[in-house]
């Protein structure tokens, strides 16, 4: 069992180096499947139209809220 703990430990404790890191960093990059270009459009106007949606969204019930709220308050006096 100590044998695996001190494994373990020597593992642990030496660190990568920087050009090492690097290479491995541009190997994942490498394995990484990029979007063409008609991808990258049609999620971008799809991000665009949710993103705008939502927004009109939240607008139109803060909107409301707020003129409730101000009908509340506004009511009882006279």
């Amino acid at each position: 069992m100590t044998d695996s703990r001190e494994a373990r430990s020597e593992a642990t404790s030496s660190r990568t180096s920087l050009p090492t890191f690097y290479r491995q960093v541009v190997a994942e990059l490498r394995k990484v499947v990029w979007p063409t270009q008609e991808q990258l459009v049609t999620y971008f106007i799809v991000t665009l139209v949710f993103v705008a949606f939502f927004m009109a969204l939240i607008s139109a019930l803060d909107l409301g809220f707020g003129r409730l709220v101000f009908e509340i308050f506004t009511t009882g006096d006279a």
